[in-house]
């Protein structure tokens, strides 16, 4: 467990019935080393739910697709925002971005990019120094149109229960 584990990831990419998936356990995979090609490729659009969101790297991407453009919707669990240091929020937020606080009574411990409406990338991985550097966390990308439009209706149903600011 932690950073002192040997990369051993046995599959880390695979195609299950003609859809490309691919796993990642951090600390070492360099999960970061994924997520920021995948964010960067947008090219219409991110959405995420986040129960804690405090990755400069992801949130400088974020709001640099807001910046050209993109649409950039996000939901961020309300008690983190509340309690992380260097939450992403406030920078979201300055920036104009459309980013709400959860409306669940419990924790909102989604951990989603839905980018282009057409690549996933969910798991336990939060986005944060943590998960990257000291954490055992999964992250698996699908790379399918479908269940990226089931991850959309979630994403949906917790931005519809978010009180808008």
């Amino acid at each position: 467990f932690g950073p002192n584990v040997v990369p051993e990831t046995p599959f880390p990419i695979l195609t299950i019935d003609e859809t490309d998936v691919n796993t990642y356990f951090s600390p070492d995979d360099g999960v970061l080393n994924a997520l920021v090609p995948l964010l960067s490729s947008a090219k219409q659009s991110i959405y995420f739910l986040a129960y804690s969101f405090t990755s400069n790297e992801l949130g400088d991407i974020a709001r640099k697709k807001h910046e050209d453009g993109l649409d950039v919707k996000g939901v961020m669990d309300a008690e983190q925002v509340v309690s992380n240091q260097g939450t992403e929020y406030d920078l979201f937020k300055q920036a104009d971005m459309n980013v709400r606080l959860d409306g669940n009574e419990g924790l909102m411990h989604h951990k989603v990019f839905v980018i282009d409406g057409k690549i996933v990338a969910f798991g336990s991985y939060n986005f944060s120094k943590s998960a990257e550097e000291n954490n055992d966390e999964n992250l698996i990308v699908v790379y399918s149109e479908p269940i990226a439009q089931q991850f959309i209706e979630e994403f949906y149903r917790v931005w519809n229960q978010a009180p808008q600011e």
